[in-house]
């Protein structure tokens, strides 16, 4: 079925449909989209929302803030935010999105947990309703195409997508490693590709197999464009630049948590007459994350943890160490402990990522270990505790570690073990986050003797490979399966 050509009307029929996706405006001249709204836009309201109008969701406007109403949205698309509860733009929405929504390029700056997810997803459906596609189309031919770094991430944003896009008939797709190729091929052969979110490996596979076609690409997401970067993923990224429209005509959403020499230089390259978009770190979850610096030696660290595990108020807890041999070393050590706990990093299988993800969610886990490149992007509401067991040592990553909790309105906490290797971590830290951490020494309670045991000998994962130290190598040697 590769390379069939279907008509538009054969897959997105009146019904509505629970795919959703996101995508944009369609490949022409220009990439800017049309300041007149095409006819397509009002027949599609006639035609889907009959049940449903936006009298029934009414939102008072607040001095200061942004609604959602005010950004002349489909109803659509209006139907699925009020479904989610959404009321007012979160800052990085309220600032990129009267870009995103003209047409032009974006280059933004926020942390995860900020909203930037629905900043370009919302712009991208927006669009494709706007301007739908009435000409055939061929399987597999993307309209837009969303990369991120990890599988985790990916099919986070493309839950996220199907949701606003429950009451639209706009199809969304995944394409990421790990997971059955035929059964991926098969999806992607049996409905239109509205919006497609994928790992660069898995969709570099599609690519050369002549599955996906990206020369029809209208908009181009790159998330978490620094972690690419950490990853080695850039030269597969490239790859995928060059297969898709000029930049004079698609639009490119580029996002990233920093803003390093490296970040910026690629934001140009691939972006045209770019609008950038920076939200502060200091906005990012600290209103609703109790921050804790506890004081003590490297030998109490373990004591502490377990500790602190045993209190009534820790519900989940996600605990963050720099290495990877640090998070084997820790998390077989909460084994011996008999806690439930599991392990997340680079080295681990993406299918065993997945099942540990989903146990943690369903609260089979009390304790998920990760480093930082495979907790990044993790989106898990009720998550009350986040542990430092090591200080970060990119200041950036601390406000992601912590962002882990105090998400969806909840309150969460942070604690950081700062001994004397850590001490110099927290200067950057605190510089970046425009405030001042008070360090104290932990209660008597969480200092108290552990039960003794024997520790078992921690073996490295056969999927790993490279030097544990260095981070650009933390996905193994197995780099096209991201």
């Amino acid at each position: 079925m590769i390379g069939q050509r279907y008509h538009h009307s054969t897959f997105n029929s009146p019904e509505v449909s629970t795919e959703g996706g996101q995508d944009v405006a369609p490949a022409s001249e220009s990439k800017k989209r049309s300041s007149k709204k095409p006819y397509g836009r009002s027949r599609a309201r006639n035609t889907r929302v009959q049940a449903w109008s936006i009298d029934q969701f009414h939102v008072e406007p607040q001095e200061g803030k942004t609604r959602f109403h005010d950004l002349d949205l489909p109803d659509e698309l209006m139907h699925g935010i009020a479904d989610l509860g959404f009321e007012y733009c979160s800052p990085i929405q309220a600032q990129a999105l009267p870009f995103t929504l003209d047409g032009q390029d974006v280059v933004g700056k926020a942390q995860t947990g900020t909203g930037k997810t629905a900043a370009f997803l919302l712009g991208i459906i927006d669009d494709l309703l706007c301007n739908p596609l009435e000409e055939e189309r061929y399987a597999g031919e993307a309209r837009a195409l969303i990369l991120a770094p990890t599988r985790e991430l990916v099919l986070q944003i493309a839950e996220d997508a199907k949701l606003l896009c429950k009451y639209t008939g706009l199809q969304v797709h995944t394409l990421v490693g790990g997971m059955d190729y035929q059964k991926q091929q098969d999806k992607v052969a049996a409905r239109l590709v509205d919006i497609l979110v994928a790992t660069p490996g898995r969709l570099l596979d599609f690519v050369s197999n002549d599955v996906v076609h990206l020369d029809q690409v209208e908009v181009l997401v790159i998330d978490e464009a620094d972690r690419m970067l950490d990853m080695g993923f850039i030269p597969q990224v490239k790859r995928i630049v060059r297969a898709t429209p000029a930049k004079s005509h698609r639009q490119t959403l580029f996002f990233s948590a920093t803003f390093t020499y490296d970040v910026l230089m690629l934001a140009e390259q691939w972006t045209d007459k770019a609008v950038t978009v920076e939200i502060q770190p200091e906005s990012v979850a600290t209103d609703t994350v109790t921050q804790h610096i506890y004081l003590v030696s490297t030998e109490e660290k373990f004591a502490l943890l377990y500790n602190l595990l045993q209190q009534e108020d820790v519900e989940s807890l996600m605990v963050f160490a720099n290495r990877r041999d640090e998070c084997r070393r820790l998390h077989q050590m909460l084994l011996d402990h008999s806690l439930e706990a599991g392990l997340l990093s680079g080295e681990i299988a993406q299918n065993k990522r997945v099942r540990t993800l989903d146990k943690f969610k369903k609260g089979e886990l009390k304790v998920l270990v990760a480093t930082d490149v495979a907790g990044r992007g993790i989106h898990i509401d009720g998550i009350s505790h986040v542990v430092n067991f090591t200080l970060p040592e990119e200041p950036e990553d601390y406000v992601h570690r912590i962002g882990r909790t105090g998400r969806a309105g909840n309150h969460g906490t942070s604690i950081s073990f700062a001994c004397e290797d850590d001490a110099l971590r927290l200067e950057p830290i605190q510089k970046l986050l425009g405030m001042e951490l008070k360090c104290e020494q932990p209660p008597e309670a969480l200092l108290a003797e552990i039960p003794q045991v024997e520790y078992k000998s921690v073996r490295r994962s056969n999927s790993g490979g490279g030097n544990n130290n260095r981070r650009r190598r933390s996905n193994g040697g197995n780099r096209r399966r991201s």
